[in-house]
């Protein structure tokens, strides 16, 4: 793996239908006028309606969240319809119940021609787009010109319900990825496409992402702290992979979760990054022992990439790497205020169940032994 890609994952592991559109012009005369785009009617919150009688697509359905949110409605009974990048990388059974279309969704006239050939049409579509690296280009590329690709094309094929897998960080935009997505949000909820429904969820932090020590704590070393300027360390209420993807489909029928932008964590009460070591270790069966690192470091090492930027630009994708580390290690993830705990899979739950079946495990299977990764593609 290279190095720019090891040391953003450091700090981020161990931080540890019935409706249909009004006739509209082509994409293409959309997309070459958006600048005289006008409003168009607002939507009223309604439920879809019979899951059978309605197809939902799917975009970045081989992703870690995606796959839940297909197997979830297919679970709901919908008809579902996963968008993949390379159908050839799929295993028999990946996506059991779901019919599997390959498209590039950063092809704008490639995506509509796709989904406007499924039968019956769209009535919702769920995108759970994200960029691997967070870089500046990526962000752009993937978190807001091809999600949004996804939500014109979804509505230009009758799609009258669109739900978006956001962050709850974008709160606090420090970072290039946050920026892109709330320019996306901002595209979703714009007067012009005011006659689709809208449901934008903001997960606090996923359970995978609190779980990247436990195979070197299960080997005897310390679980590490990132300490922040004040001594304290960061909190969150994270949610588990099977609950944000039922909420996230539950937003179909559920009008209180439409046109909304949600803020959602799990059923546990704040945690400490310590306590979350301490159900880790919990969970493997040894005692505590922790290491503490002052979150200052990363502090030293973006400024010197910052610096080498100066005369290197490939080196400030690098500093963006170590902001992205730094910004889980030491903020927040809290639904406080308006936001939802929701769900009811505990963090300690989900350490058991990885020490005893992997991390890859499948929450909607019977576990059993240790399971080989899946056949997801991220």
């Amino acid at each position: 793996m290279p190095f720019h890609r090891r040391f953003a994952l450091l700090g981020l592991l161990l931080a540890g239908s019935e409706a249909f559109a009004p006739p509209r012009a082509p994409l293409r005369t959309r997309l070459a006028c958006s600048s005289q785009a006008t409003a168009v009617p607002e939507a009223k919150p309604r439920a879809m309606g019979d899951p059978s009688k309605n197809t939902v697509v799917v975009a970045g359905a081989t992703g870690y969240i995606g796959k839940f949110v297909v197997k979830e409605l297919v679970s709901q009974g919908y008809k579902t319809v996963a968008l993949v990048r390379d159908q050839s990388r799929l295993r028999p059974g990946d996506f059991d119940g779901a019919e599997v279309k390959q498209v590039d969704v950063c092809d704008a006239q490639e995506l509509q021609k796709v989904l406007s050939s499924i039968p019956g049409g769209v009535q919702g579509a769920v995108s759970c787009l994200a960029s691997r690296s967070g870089s500046k280009e990526d962000s752009y590329k993937i978190d807001y010109q091809a999600t949004l690709n996804v939500i014109d094309a979804a509505r230009e094929a009758g799609g009258s319900h669109f739900v978006l897998l956001s962050a709850y960080c974008v709160r606090k935009p420090l970072l290039q990825f946050q920026h892109a997505k709330l320019k996306l949000e901002s595209a979703l909820t714009s007067p012009e496409r005011a006659d689709l429904l809208h449901s934008i969820v903001r997960p606090t932090a996923f359970f995978k992402s609190l779980s990247g020590q436990l195979e070197v704590v299960e080997m005897g070393a310390p679980f590490v702290l990132f300490e922040k300027n004040d001594g304290s360390v960061m909190q969150c209420n994270p949610i588990s992979e099977k609950d944000l993807a039922e909420y996230m489909v539950n937003c179909f029928q559920d009008v209180s979760k439409q046109n909304r932008i949600m803020d959602v964590g799990g059923p546990d009460e704040p945690l400490s990054m310590r306590q979350q070591g301490e159900l880790l270790f919990q969970a493997v069966g040894k005692d505590p022992k922790f290491v503490t690192v002052p979150a200052s470091l990363f502090d030293v090492i973006i400024g010197g990439f910052e610096f080498l930027a100066r005369f290197l630009p490939n080196f400030e994708d690098t500093a963006e790497f170590g902001r992205i580390g730094r910004y889980y290690a030491v903020e927040d993830m809290l639904t406080d205020g308006d936001g939802v705990s929701y769900g009811e899979t505990t963090l300690l739950e989900h350490y058991k169940k990885i020490v005893e079946n992997g991390e890859d495990y499948d929450p909607y299977a019977v576990f059993g032994t240790k399971k080989a990764p899946s056949a997801f593609i991220g």
